[in-house]
């Protein structure tokens, strides 16, 4: 008799987590799929503005500044930035509202100068911090905080991206490499998919890329796959390198912030003065397009990878996700023609597995795939991902992302990335 009644009991808990947790994604959705749209629009209006009147870059130096100013003023001197809210996931660590304000006005001031960075920096912070201060205003318990969280990200970053399941993967996969956090599974898809919808409404697509043929699978093919997943890999790697070094050296010469912003500003000015391109400025979503169509400039993944490492050690918002999508995509047209291999093809596997090297989540990486590319790549998808994770090692963009098992071994190392 006892079994049974606690057996309903636990039924009766389930159901009562189901209810509460679809209610609180409902509204998460609702406000980050909102805030979300309204940032796709301003993001997409500075971007054009900028576009239309390319003196506009000549700001650059005093953008970052602006940037760094805003910072000081509003944050204390705190360290507010995506680690922040990643580390938020695994332990109590408050995430401030004044992130939102901050995090919003930094990128759309990088866009609109054209600082080279991507959008998902400011949709984990963003998200991030809308999640957390709504479950403190909801009075949510601290463990349900960390899920709140990655509620909050998967929401703001579906209604950026307009893939809800690589969204929701990303999330759970992000802050702690081996360890799902299975418990924010449902209400992260409920956000993503209430804020993708909600973008939708305000007409805004997400990404994808149709019209790439990726043929016959073969043991030709899968090799060349292979050997270019471990060079993506590289290059990822690299991409990381150049980061962590650029930022280093930067504190280290510059002790000021405002001169650093400034120089470093002044440096993105003037490399895009002297290759005499706007390419490399923004998000160039136009040139992973270009890419993912087959044409892309021999130079171009490694001039973005120092565009975007001056960039963020300027103190310039946004992210390095689209960026990895922007060298991989690119770095995948150039090595086509050395691998005997159609470029587009070439760039769509360049474009997941570069991703995944610099994220270290395998999993949202091939969901990825499947969302913006379609089902009939996943074997070729599934070989990049599960290769460039492997040989990217300890490397990534995010530094307050733990490793917890080994990627070699069957081995407990919970070691943070490097």
């Amino acid at each position: 008799m006892n079994s049974v009644k606690s057996n309903i009991r636990l039924a009766f808990n389930y159901v009562l987590a189901f209810i509460k947790w679809f209610f609180v994604a409902l509204i998460v959705g609702v406000l980050e799929g909102v805030l979300g749209s309204f940032f796709h629009i301003i993001i997409d209006y500075v971007t054009e503005l900028r576009v239309q009147r390319p003196q506009i870059i000549f700001l650059l130096p005093v953008g970052s500044v602006v940037i760094v100013l805003l910072y000081t003023v509003f944050s204390a001197n705190k360290k507010i930035d995506t680690d922040r809210v990643i580390k938020s996931v695994r332990k109590d660590n408050n995430i401030p509202l004044v992130m939102m304000p901050l995090i919003f006005a930094g990128t759309v001031i990088t866009h609109l100068v054209g600082g080279s960075a991507g959008r998902e920096g400011a949709a984990l912070q963003l998200g991030g911090s809308m999640g957390y201060n709504l479950g403190k205003l909801l009075k949510l318990e601290k463990k349900d905080m960390h899920i709140i969280v990655m509620t909050g990200m998967s929401a703001l970053f579906a209604a950026l991206f307009g893939t809800p399941v690589t969204a929701t993967i990303f999330s759970l996969e992000l802050t702690t490499v081996g360890v799902f956090h299975y418990a924010g599974f449902f209400p992260c898809v409920i956000s993503s998919i209430t804020a993708m919808e909600i973008a939708k409404y305000f007409g805004l697509e997400g990404v994808k890329f149709a019209g790439v043929g990726f043929g016959t699978v073969t043991w030709d093919l899968v090799m060349k796959v292979m050997l270019f997943s471990v060079l993506c890999a590289l290059v990822g790697i690299l991409f990381c390198i150049a980061q962590k070094e650029c930022a280093q050296a930067f504190d280290k010469l510059l002790k000021n912030s405002y001169l650093r912003a400034f120089v470093g500003g002044g440096i993105i000015l003037v490399l895009t003065l002297v290759i005499s391109s706007t390419d490399y400025n923004g998000t160039g979503m136009n040139v992973i397009a270009e890419a993912i169509a087959g044409n892309a400039r021999p130079e171009a993944f490694v001039l973005k990878i120092v565009f975007t490492a001056v960039t963020i050690a300027a103190g310039f918002k946004g992210g390095e996700i689209v960026p990895a999508f922007f060298i991989g995509a690119t770095f995948g047209c150039v090595m086509a023609p050395i691998l005997r291999v159609d470029a587009p093809f070439l760039a769509a596997i360049g474009f997941v597995a570069l991703f995944c090297a610099v994220v270290n989540c395998p999993v949202a990486s091939l969901v990825l795939a499947l969302e913006v590319f379609g089902i009939e790549g996943i074997l070729f998808f599934a070989i990049a991902c599960s290769v460039s994770y492997m040989m990217s090692g300890r490397f990534g963009i995010y530094h307050s992302q733990k490793i917890m098992y080994s990627k070699i071994d069957d081995e407990y190392i919970d070691k943070h990335t490097i």
